[in-house]
């Protein structure tokens, strides 16, 4: 057990530096053997842990929207909540952790940009977390409309509008680079309050 457990735990410092240099350097300059050279590592050992400097920025995602979908269930579990109060919640969590991962999210606003000029199509599983968590958010306003705590609205606008307000946040943290989201947080709870019956 203890060796999966420094594996993961090397995992992490890998992805901790592998970051500093994609915010360095840009997702098109960065090299396995700049990031292995950060990380005090040879390139062969960096194998170990990943396959490419794709799999590493994956992977960052990845354990970004686990962590936040973890946080989303613990909350959507809460019996002592109403559905109005969770979707508050939630979106607090999600713009939360967005503040504590502005770099990884500037890490991910280039690449993406990378991926335009070079016209290439987002990874695949990035796409898939990121239509898991619309799915999350509008099965719960569909719950809250079945509760009677939201009024009747397309599910399809009110997704697209907490969606919207997950995508300001991002610009605002990376290309604007405010310092704090307390209005966004405060927009969020806003919202939600419009939507209450």
């Amino acid at each position: 057990m203890s060796i999966v457990v420094e594996h993961e735990k090397r995992r992490r410092e890998i992805l901790g530096k592998a970051l500093d240099v994609f915010i360095g350097e840009g997702f098109e300059n960065v090299t396995f053997q700049k990031i292995a050279e950060r990380c005090g590592i040879t390139r062969t050992t960096l194998y170990i842990y990943f396959k490419n400097k794709k799999e590493i920025f994956t992977y960052s995602i990845k354990q970004l929207l686990g962590e936040v979908e973890r946080h989303i269930a613990g909350i959507r579990k809460n019996k002592d909540l109403s559905c109005v109060d969770k979707l508050i919640q939630v979106l607090w969590i999600i713009i939360e952790r967005l503040e504590e991962n502005r770099r990884l999210l500037t890490v991910i606003l280039n690449y993406l940009l990378y991926l335009s000029k070079s016209d290439s199509k987002p990874n695949d599983r990035v796409r898939r977390r990121t239509l898991r968590l619309r799915h999350i958010l509008a099965t719960m306003v569909i719950e809250g409309i079945r509760a009677g705590e939201l009024a009747p609205i397309t599910v399809r606008a009110a997704d697209d509008l907490l969606y919207g307000l997950i995508e300001s946040a991002i610009f605002r943290l990376t290309v604007l680079e405010h310092n704090s989201v307390a209005e966004l947080k405060e927009a969020a709870e806003l919202i939600i309050r419009r939507l209450q019956r």
